[in-house]
This record gives structure tokens, sequence and C-alpha cells, in this order.
């Protein structure tokens, strides 16, 4: 399985997670916060990054969860 960032975004039957680059749904969800939560566990397994969208459809949150952005920041 390669390692995808995690898309939450509206679909018609409520929310939807989907993989970058990926035409079909993960899982389709009534609401926005399942879909975060299923979302985020992706990618946190997958040390990969969230990517939370809006009803507008415009990303509205990002979250990183691989050791390539390590927190705090050095410097």
């Amino acid at each position: 399985m390669s390692k995808k960032n995690q898309h939450v975004v509206k679909h018609e039957k409520g929310w939807a997670v989907k993989g970058a680059g990926n035409n079909k749904a993960t899982k389709v969800v009534p609401t926005q916060k399942e879909a975060i939560d299923i979302a985020r566990n992706i990618a946190i397994n997958q040390k990969t990054e969230l990517f939370i969208h809006g009803m507008d459809g415009k990303i509205r949150e990002r979250n990183t969860y691989s050791n390539k952005d390590p927190f705090p920041p050095k410097g």
C-alpha cells in the first residue's frame, strides 16, 4: 500500500476520506468529524499529511504526521 496524503472532502452522502489522487473514497460517513477522525488515524499510521476541506472545497486545515516536519521547529 502506497503512502498517500489524506483528504476530507464533501460528498453527496456526507463527507469522504480520500487518498491523494484517488477517484474513489476510502470511506464515506455522515459527518465531517467522523471523516476527520478516520483520515487522521490513516495519516498517523502512514506518516503522511491530512488536508481538511470545507464545504466550499477549499483547504481549511492541514496537519503533518511525518518525521519530515518536526515540532517544535529547530532554530
